[in-house]
């Protein structure tokens, strides 16, 4: 357990020195020598979070609250990942149901407080991530884009959709909230049912409607929206020829915007002319700045250079670049497709240094030098074998017989789970999982395993040595040093936590002839021989 715990400690500094992966492995090694340990299922999904695997962090998330369901932290862990999974009603929930175990949690107080912002914003027409867009292609409020004014309240609206009221009386606040919500500016209320009197009139039935807002577009801007409008629809159907017409032609009607390039940046990316493609992405991205477009507008043509790259397997570009878009605009799929290629990366790197030959000449290596007392040596040799092949079970073994010889009982415990994983017929593998367990002075398990040795080989003599070890082992512990032992025993944990067997145990201690009966039972013998074993019982 202690070996659990510095594992644990081993993640959490990678974890603070961003070292995402590294964090993860170490917290896996722990969850592997004690999986009914919350916290290390905890640290993992931060870990996860943090390199932006939100599956991951979601089922490690699930997992905690599951082993420690009344444990905030946890709560506050699964909010996160729903949260950043876009699922903010669940997020809610979970950060409430934190709260009625851990009331005054600041995380929880906190995820809470910023989830029902985001859920209110959800519904805020303004906060549409194609407002802007939506904005320039509209003849009747493109020209509001270059209004500083109005700029100022579409920020304020943004960030509280109740500030309409301050504003209900601008004629540009109403005509973009028609387009948002799909009412026209005229729209009329029903008449009101004869039977309900008729409300005063606030104002004078003579005084004259607001006059329309003035269209900010030329012929030549609204002609320019149209051909748009017709390259779309040729794009949208594959008709890549006749979509680079019409977007020529609205960037000759009007140069200044930033979208007629970018879509026509997507016929070029489609049609895989990836050349052409980057070329005319990087000019979209001055003609945006040029005319002051908007970060997110301009975040897409950087975004499309990183996708060309990412088609040509140039993942380095291809990050470099969507890293780029990122510093316009921090889209959460382009945060998402980052993570994937640096995983991919990761993954294909490994691919490529995959080399059984030299691996076994690695393993041979080591061979020599744990012969000749070099364990360090000999464990730089294992650990490069495994890189080279990871699918050579015998590799494990040797790295764990090396850990056992520099103390590290955790670490070769891992690899000879590992080493069983994967052949659970290797005889040597339960031999030396055995000797580390007795090392480990866990003389029940290890007698266990030496039993499982001996029942693959009924020959085996080291089996036979090693369960009179066992035997020899407990009977040198004093009577408290083995009930401290076997109370760490997951599975006398779960023998003493089971209501039927307390119960049992009690009519024992009340008629120890009660024994007997309960004995005749096979699961029942099992579990008292695990206690009287241990030293937790004693039967006389």
């Amino acid at each position: 357990m202690a070996n659990a715990n510095q594992l644990k400690d081993q993640g959490n500094k990678a974890l603070q020195a961003e070292k995402f992966d590294e964090a993860i492995g170490f917290y896996s090694q722990a969850i592997d020598i004690d999986g009914s340990n919350h916290v290390f299922f905890s640290n993992r999904s931060a870990a996860y979070t943090k390199k932006g695997d939100y599956e991951n962090a979601l089922k490690d998330a699930k997992k905690t609250v599951e082993l420690k369901s009344d444990w905030g932290k946890g709560y506050s862990r699964l909010g996160t990942a729903l949260a950043y999974m876009q699922r903010f009603d669940e997020a809610l929930e979970a950060y409430k149901d934190g709260l009625k175990y851990d009331p005054e949690n600041a995380q929880l107080k906190a995820g809470v407080q910023e989830t029902e912002s985001k859920l209110k914003n959800a519904s805020n027409p303004f906060n549409d991530p194609q407002l802007e867009a939506k904005l320039f292609a509209n003849p009747q409020t493109r020209g509001y884009l270059n209004d500083p004014s109005f700029q100022f309240i579409l920020q304020q609206l943004k960030a509280d959709p109740s500030n309409i009221s301050t504003y209900a009386k601008d004629q540009r606040v109403m005509q973009v909230l028609s387009l948002l919500l799909g009412i026209p500016l005229d729209y009329q209320q029903p008449p009101q049912h004869p039977s309900k009197p008729k409300e005063p009139e606030s104002k004078p039935k003579s005084e004259a409607k607001p006059e329309p807002a003035e269209d900010p577009m030329d012929s030549n801007q609204r002609e320019a929206v149209a051909q748009k409008d017709l390259g779309n629809a040729a794009y949208k159907s594959k008709d890549f020829a006749t979509a680079h017409k019409h977007y020529d032609k609205a960037i000759e009607l009007d140069p200044t915007n930033i979208i007629f390039y970018t879509n026509k940046t997507a016929v070029l990316f489609e049609e895989a002319k990836y050349d052409e493609c980057i070329q005319l992405c990087e000019k979209a991205v001055d003609i945006g700045r040029e005319n002051r477009a908007d970060y997110k507008l301009i975040s897409k043509p950087i975004a499309r250079i990183g996708h060309v790259h990412l088609k040509r397997k140039e993942y380095k570009k291809a990050i470099e670049e969507l890293e780029r878009s990122l510093s316009e605009h921090r889209a959460d799929s382009v945060i998402k497709e980052v993570a994937k290629i640096k995983k991919l990366m990761e993954d294909e790197a490994k691919k490529a240094y995959l080399d059984p030959e030299k691996a076994e000449q690695e393993r041979e290596e080591g061979n020599k030098k744990f012969k000749g007392g070099d364990y360090p040596g000999a464990l730089k040799n294992y650990s490069e074998a495994i890189k080279r092949n990871p699918e050579e079970v015998k590799t494990y073994s040797n790295r764990a017989a090396a850990y056992v010889k520099l103390a590290e009982f955790g670490l070769a415990m891992t690899d000879i789970n590992k080493c069983l994983k994967m052949d659970p017929t290797f005889v040597k593998a339960y031999l030396r999982k055995g000797q580390i367990l007795l090392l480990m002075k866990e003389p029940t398990k290890a007698k266990e395993v030496f039993e499982a040795a001996l029942k693959l080989d009924p020959q085996c003599q080291e089996a036979r040595q090693g369960i009179y070890d066992c035997q020899f082992t407990k009977s040198t512990l004093n009577p408290e040093e083995r009930r401290k032992q076997a109370m760490e025993d997951p599975e006398v944990q779960s023998i003493l936590a089971d209501p039927a067997m307390r119960m049992i145990l009690e009519q024992m201690q009340e008629n120890p002839h009660a024994a007997q009966e309960h004995m005749k039972n096979p699961a029942i013998r099992d579990k008292i021989t695990k206690l009287v074993d241990s030293g937790i019982l004693q039967v006389r």
